[in-house]
């Protein structure tokens, strides 16, 4: 049997773009830690090292999908150079305010302004979708890259405190930028797989995407199960400190993204059939219930188990969530609507995390777990009230009758079964194309041939 993952890096220029993306998108859980650790270390005031750190989180929260917005009508290329360097910029005059005890007020506006940091990870997900849009492998790479933000939001919080105390202050945010400013130059240029700017429609109002009902349900959904992921990093340090060896909130952590890196892995390698509104409920559902374990956890052991089960159902629900934005969204604004997606999970972390430390500080580590239990429960009610809507949507958008269970409709086995024979034989027909194009031209493929499955003798390029 075939690995899903190796299928999907198949086309040409994927193994690229792919790891540049995700050395520009290590920045941003970096940027945040790198902030609060720096300025704890200099000022030694914690919580203006939070005040300002937390500005550039939610900065990042508004200004991502602007920025997305605009690479929507303009192009990746011509828009990410711009907003990183204003990003990078605004990121070294914080350094240099921190270093020279510059007024409090410049802190914070040049952390607002490096929030113009672009999210590289819908930029990634959007050549993701260019290429294997209507495609099951697209489900597989949203997968992968699920897994992905994972991995990057437990080593750069980790790696951003480990420069930052080892070396100098500074350390963590000055390698933050640096890795935004190589890995959006390594990225921007890869013209191959890059989406070229879709057309606006003629009923295009042309107000932001986030003020659609599945984009808003959706980002709201995130943000509500962000919060529990918040809760986690809190209550996992409060926890282990109130065990007596705070280094092992570092095992919760860890624990936490295992278990949403593994799930989420074996998401992607399935071929369901269960309609996506439906598997929206069922992710968010289990999201719910893993919290009141929370309630029983009594040592850091046990903490680390209820984790671990929570974090199950973390990345296949945002694989399901962007699933149903890239078949809800217009083409022309796909990149802001992930990242509203993006956004509204960050926000939600930081909340959570914000909130619970406010619990805790008043009324004890087991209340704080209340604030998972609660994020939980809301962001169910969200799902099971919007699932109708988004079915409807989805039924529009494919011009099907929105009941889950008619023939025409694709989540019926019977039809999804045809439709995968149609794939097959469109991949099979696109193969010679590519075989009796490349003995013709000798070469390689043009532009075009991005988004069919290339041959099994070319070797994918690196651009």
């Amino acid at each position: 049997m075939a690995n899903p993952y190796s299928e999907i890096f198949s086309a040409p220029g994927a193994k690229a773009f792919s790891a540049a993306g995700l050395l520009a998108r290590l920045p941003l859980p970096m940027t945040h830690m790198g902030i609060l650790t720096m300025l704890s270390e200099t000022t030694g005031q914690y919580a203006l090292a939070g005040l300002v750190a937390g500005t550039f989180t939610f900065s990042m929260a508004f200004l991502g999908p602007q920025v997305s917005r605009i690479v929507d009508r303009r192009g990746q290329g011509r828009v990410l150079p711009v907003a990183t360097g204003i990003s990078v910029i605004a990121l070294g005059a914080l350094l240099l305010c921190a270093t020279t005890g510059a007024p409090t007020w410049t802190l914070f506006v040049f952390a607002l302004l490096s929030g113009l940091m672009p999210s590289m990870g819908a930029m990634v997900r959007a050549r993701w979708t260019e290429i294997y849009r209507g495609r099951p492998q697209l489900n597989t790479a949203y997968s992968m890259e699920s897994v992905v933000d994972e991995l990057t939001y437990v080593i750069s919080p980790a790696l951003a405190v480990t420069l930052s105390t080892a070396l100098f202050p500074q350390a963590a945010p000055l390698a933050a930028a640096v890795l935004l400013a190589v890995g959006v130059a390594l990225f921007v240029p890869q013209k191959r797989t890059e989406p070229p700017v879709k057309p606006r429609t003629e009923t295009s109002s042309g107000a932001p995407v986030v003020f659609s009902a599945p984009v808003l349900m959706l980002a709201l959904t995130l943000l509500f199960g962000g919060a529990i992921a918040g809760m986690v990093d809190t209550m996992g340090l409060a926890f282990a400190e109130q065990q007596g060896n705070k280094a092992l909130s570092g095992l919760v952590f860890a624990v936490y993204a295992l278990g949403s890196g593994i799930s989420g892995l074996a998401f992607g390698a399935l071929k369901l059939r269960i309609p996506l509104p439906r598997l929206l409920v069922i992710g968010v559902t289990g999201t719910a219930l893993t919290t009141l374990p929370f309630l029983l956890v009594d040592n850091i052991a046990g903490m680390a188990a209820v984790v671990f089960v929570a974090g199950v159902f973390f990345a296949p629900t945002m694989v399901v969530i962007m699933g149903i934005v890239e078949r809800t969204t217009p083409e022309h604004q796909l990149t802001e609507a992930m990242t509203w997606m993006i956004a509204g999970l960050q926000s939600g972390v930081a909340l959570g995390a914000a909130v619970s430390g406010v619990v805790v500080d008043a009324y004890g580590t087991r209340w704080g777990f209340a604030v998972a239990i609660g994020a939980g429960a809301v962001a169910l009610l969200l799902a099971l009230t919007s699932a109708p809507m988004l079915q409807r949507h989805l039924a529009q958008r494919e011009g099907l009758p929105a009941s889950p269970t008619d023939p025409a409709n694709p989540a019926d086995p019977t039809n999804e079964h045809n439709e995968h024979n149609e794939h097959d034989e469109h991949d099979a027909h696109d193969a010679r194309d590519a075989r009796d194009e490349h003995d013709e031209h000798g070469e390689h493929n043009d532009r075009g041939n991005c988004g069919t499955e290339p041959h099994r003798s070319q070797v994918p390029s690196g651009n």
